[in-house]
């Protein structure tokens, strides 16, 4: 019988390089079961499959959207029942922020071989509960994830998306040149075609907790404890929303404070941050990510989320 169900995406970029080595280590475990999916619409039938076997874990390969594709079809499709196994998450992807949130970095393979380990013994002592973020559009089903990113945090992902990453760098430099571009944009209020783009005006509102209009370099709604600007935020049940003006000094005190901890423990002047059951973006079309996929938020059509039930994770540190 299979202990670890491995849901692998060939072609999240991570695995160009690394699912030949996943093969071969897989290819003689028979307490693995391995599934490849072409394309994320192929997920549901994977789960599916899945499901028949009865994993004691069920271990995700590929980027943040693939995470984001394998959480929205294991919540809507009931394939698990009302049990469904911890997920793991490998840290194999451009962001890799759920995987850093559940103890998962350096080698994925090393991160797979450590679940094989705690699949082995008890795994109570490892096992966190999450809620994820449902996003409406109110065009489709809801999606499920952890990590919403908006306002010009959206705009530079997506600056780095598609100006960045085409010229082959390491991720490690990616990032880093789209933070120059973005702090040298603020700093000079310089826009241009090869710079990122200005924060179209947006308005957060939070259900029993008030309202936020403006432009935001940073603006973020999550569900991880884990949180940018190297803050934290403890587990309330609650999706924690955060966002900064957009201004350089409000970006640097917000720097400065997480750094050192204190956002969501002291105010700081242009930093917002707060917790809610239900919060409503309204922009004119105004970009938002959720793990990796992208949604517009118009007038008269928000994106409403809303945080789900606790969903049973597997935390790799120990």
């Amino acid at each position: 019988m299979a202990c670890v169900a491995l849901l692998s995406n060939p072609r999240s970029t991570g695995n160009r390089s690394l699912l030949p080595r996943v093969r071969s280590f897989c290819a003689n475990r028979p307490d693995i079961f391995h599934y490849e999916v072409e394309h994320v619409s192929q997920i549901g039938d994977a789960l599916r499959s899945i499901a028949r076997v009865r994993p004691k874990i069920l271990v995700i390969n590929g980027g943040d959207g693939t995470v984001q594709a394998a959480l929205t079809e294991l919540y809507h499709g009931g394939h698990f029942g009302e049990n469904p196994p911890p997920v793991a998450v490998l840290p194999n992807g451009k962001t890799n922020l759920i995987a850093l949130d559940l103890g998962a970095q350096g080698d994925p393979l090393d991160a797979l071989k450590r679940v094989i380990e705690l699949s082995k013994s008890d795994l109570s002592p490892h096992i966190v509960a999450r809620e994820l973020i449902a996003l409406s559009d109110g065009r489709s089903r809801p999606t499920l994830g952890m990590f919403l990113g908006g306002a010009g945090l959206a705009d530079s992902i997506l600056y780095c998306r598609h100006k960045i990453y085409p010229l082959g760098l390491p991720n490690g430099i990616s990032h880093l040149l789209t933070a120059f571009a973005v702090l040298f944009s603020m700093l000079f209020g310089i826009r241009a075609a090869f710079l990122p783009p200005r924060p179209d005006l947006v308005r957060v509102s939070l259900v029993r907790d008030g309202q936020y209009q403006g432009r935001f370099s940073v603006l973020i709604v999550t569900t991880l404890e884990r949180l940018l600007l190297g803050s934290h935020a403890d587990s309330s049940g609650r999706m924690k929303f955060m966002a900064v003006e957009q201004g350089f000094p409000a970006l640097i005190r917000a720097l400065f404070a997480g750094a050192f901890g204190r956002i969501g423990r002291r105010p700081v002047t242009g930093v917002h941050f707060e917790r809610g059951d239900v919060v409503r973006i309204e922009g004119s079309g105004s970009s938002v990510i959720l793990d990796g996929e992208t949604f517009r938020a118009d007038v008269g059509h928000p994106i409403t989320l809303t945080s789900t039930p606790p969903v049973p994770f597997l935390r790799l540190a120990a």
